[in-house]
């Protein structure tokens, strides 16, 4: 393990440790809240979005310690690489869907930025700007100190945003975006004309979208109970709302003026290496455990990585079944003026 995987793991551990009393009761009550979600209780999207920012300020912490800084599970692609290295992967092949003309001239929006280390890998491969936006102020502070830290400030652009709002954006800024289960898992069907439509505004003549997304496959049935059980285990995992297909997300870039280029399955699947941070996990409960006795951990954090597992081993299942990808690619295009 790398000196800056520790430095990260024990900066994580020292902030879960030291967040505020209001800061733990609102992870608690987010968490209670996704449950509920499961269980049908009807909500409302501004509430949904308080929760899901509630529980990313401590999520993000959380799952750092356990090497998931950047919030997402790649698809194996290379079973020789472990989780960082996958990552990599997907992103460069995500990088090509882009597809820019100009690389080092340059300047792509990383919607749902996390921490910005994705937009620092985009920002270093092309030699271009990378702007991001996150509804979490705790990762987007993170993302400004590593932009600062990685003397790419002049490249490097971080702000507190929400999906839900229009972009704050000109027209016509970006030559590409992208987004890694960041955007659609947190939108209600009725919902995603909205965010398509500015996508669309923001985009240059030519630019494209482009994406490893979680949706569910046209395989998933909402009357087959395991699938609705599978899938009422695993969403609060994701710290997502919503389950969306393909096909769903696909209409409504074509009715914002995109054409859809590519919309299919992932290129691997993502349990393999699910299973691995699952393991790791397990071992790390043990930990906490420890603290937990000593009074050093609260309750909650063991609580929290229970349903972790839990919701790892129901997407495992889900995923093997072919009925939700964690992966899902879609490439779409703003036309060129005629």
């Amino acid at each position: 393990m790398s000196w800056y995987r520790v430095k990260t793991a024990f900066t994580g551990v020292q902030r879960l440790m030291a967040l505020s009393e209001a800061d733990k009761r609102a992870c608690i009550d987010a968490f209670k809240f996704l449950q509920k979600m499961q269980d049908g209780a009807p909500t409302e999207t501004a509430d949904e979005t308080r929760a899901v920012a509630d529980y990313y300020k401590v999520l993000n912490n959380m799952l750092s310690v356990f090497d998931l800084e950047k919030l997402y599970i790649p698809p194996q692609l290379d079973t020789q690489q472990g989780l960082y290295g996958n990552q990599l992967l997907v992103e460069r092949a995500v990088l090509d869907d882009l597809a820019l003309e100009d690389p080092p001239r340059s300047h792509l929006l990383d919607m749902g930025c996390g921490r910005g280390r994705i937009s620092h890998h985009f920002a270093t491969v092309t030699g271009g700007q990378v702007s991001g936006y996150n509804i979490d102020p705790n990762q987007i502070d993170n993302a400004v100190a590593w932009a600062t830290e990685c003397r790419m400030t002049d490249r490097l652009h971080f702000k507190v945003g929400d999906h839900h709002e229009p972009l704050a954006y000109a027209s016509e800024t970006f030559d590409g975006c992208f987004s890694f289960q960041a955007v659609w898992p947190f939108f209600k069907k009725h919902e995603l004309d909205d965010l398509a439509v500015e996508m669309f505004r923001v985009l240059k003549p030519g630019g494209r979208y482009a994406c490893s997304e979680y949706l569910l496959t046209p395989h998933f049935d909402w009357d087959d109970p395991e699938h609705v059980r599978l899938h009422r285990s695993y969403l609060p995992t994701l710290a997502a709302t919503q389950s969306m297909y393909p096909a769903d997300v696909c209409a409504a870039l074509e009715r914002a003026g995109f054409e859809v280029l590519v919309s299919a399955p992932s290129r691997a699947p993502a349990w393999p290496i699910c299973e691995q941070k699952r393991d790791l996990i397990l071992h790390g409960r043990r930990v906490i455990r420890a603290l937990e006795a000593a009074r050093i951990a609260p309750p909650w954090v063991e609580e929290s990585l229970e349903l972790l597992q839990s919701g790892g081993e129901a997407w495992t299942l889900a995923e093997k079944a072919k009925i939700a990808d964690l992966n899902w690619r879609i490439v779409a295009e703003k036309p060129r003026a005629s």
